[in-house]
């Protein structure tokens, strides 16, 4: 029950923060924001502020934001449709009812002839059934419509729709979600680091610990080990790899305050002698952790595409959420430090995989906004929509794959 819960909150999070930083450039942007969504299916409860639906809904499985027109979303009401208009005193729509879970007290029923909501913003259709009668309502811009499931939003008129933004307002709002990540990342590192301290892997001072052998042979906590067996040592790693080797003895050339001295240490029957990095423990090492530490996990993560493009592509070098799951619970286990430390890793993650230029993900929304910079001009819509389409069906072929292989792994 731990790992679930665990695995819940932290995909929660991952997937809140991330379309948060869609839902905040979209904002800023004049790009109306119809709906934020806490977990995914049916709909809890819901309030609008803003012009903006929040709703929360049933399963705990992070979330989303619906941005007018960033995924061809569209209000197509079809001929014949049967739907009930609430207006204002003007006589301008207000509210248009296409659920049957919802009633408008004192609404109009009307049997559809046309409907635009985004261009001329006006319903055409016979009131009460009377087909006697082609009517039309004028619909005002920040009228909403109840979806089928009874939710409400704002419809979406071109002059709000992501389209509608500047070229760097829309490159802006895909990569905030990416860039989010990085944040979240940065900030789960620095709790980390505030937690537990930081190793200085950098430097060659040492914490020695009592009663092992470089403790008995002299070796003091803030030590510089300088060398070991003459060979010079600039970091932590590399003493680490220099007593990696077994020895039965080995020569340390150390700095000890203003001295330099040499001892001969002899490693136990496992090689150690007793050392480790010194642990700072301020504020200052705590944040500079968080953006060191985002970095390293970066730069392998690039890495590790870079091989996978150029080595040999493997599966094994991925997880879905099968494997992530049991990557929770092994990291759950080992306590709640641990799992922030996992948050931090599975946001750097989420953030660069979300940047791999394939359509469907921000980073092929990037390629396609550079590709109209280039042109001067949008690819058409029809072309855009093919290539998404390709871009979810590899997306999905590959998410099969590698849960199958998860699986198999477990098993």
């Amino acid at each position: 029950m731990t790992t679930i819960i665990a695995f819940i909150i932290i995909f929660g999070i991952l997937v809140i923060v991330h379309e948060f930083g869609h839902y905040f450039f979209a904002k800023r942007s004049g790009i109306l924001v119809r709906e934020f969504s806490v977990g995914m299916g049916p709909k809890l409860l819901a309030f609008r502020r803003n012009n903006t639906t929040y709703t929360l809904r049933l399963l705990p499985l992070g979330g989303y934001v619906r941005m007018a027109g960033w995924q061809d979303e569209d209000d197509e009401i079809k001929p014949g449709t049967q739907l009930t208009l609430e207006t204002n005193p003007a006589g301008e729509v207000t509210r248009i009812n296409t659920s049957d879970k919802v009633t408008l007290q004192g609404g109009i029923p009307v049997q559809v002839s046309h409907v635009d909501l985004v261009n001329d913003l006006v319903v055409e259709g016979y009131e009460n059934g009377d087909e006697s009668e082609l009517k039309t309502w004028h619909v005002n811009h920040d009228a909403t419509i109840i979806e089928s499931d009874g939710t409400e939003v704002v419809i979406a008129p071109a002059d709000v729709q992501f389209q509608n933004a500047s070229i760097g307002k829309r490159i802006m709002t895909n990569f905030a979600g990416p860039m989010n990540n990085f944040i979240l990342a940065i900030l789960a590192f620095m709790v980390v680091g505030f937690m537990t301290g930081v190793q200085q892997l950098d430097s060659n001072a040492v914490q020695v610990v009592a009663s092992e052998p470089a403790a008995k042979a002299g070796l003091k906590t803030n030590d510089h080990i300088t060398a070991i067996n003459g060979k010079k040592m600039k970091d932590y790693n590399a003493i680490l790899t220099a007593l990696s080797k077994k020895q039965k003895s080995v020569t340390l050339t150390i700095a000890q305050g203003k001295q330099d001295k040499t001892l001969t240490v002899k490693p136990t029957k496992d090689g150690k002698i007793g050392v480790m990095p010194i642990v700072d423990h301020s504020p200052m090492a705590a944040i500079k952790y968080g953006f060191t530490q985002t970095w390293f996990m970066g730069t392998r993560i690039l890495s590790e595409l870079k091989s996978m493009v150029t080595g040999g592509f493997s599966l094994n070098k991925l997880a879905g959420p099968v494997g992530i799951y049991t990557m929770t619970s092994q990291f759950a286990s080992q306590g709640f430090i641990s799992l922030v430390f996992f948050l931090g890793f599975l946001s750097v993650n989420l953030g660069i995989i979300n940047l791999v230029p394939i359509p469907m993900l921000d980073g092929g929304k990037i390629v396609i906004n550079l590709i109209e910079l280039v042109r001067g001009k949008p690819l058409p819509r029809e072309r855009e929509g093919v290539i998404t389409l390709i871009g979810v069906g590899i997306m999905v072929a590959l998410m099969v794959a590698v849960t199958i292989n998860d699986i198999m792994r477990i098993f």
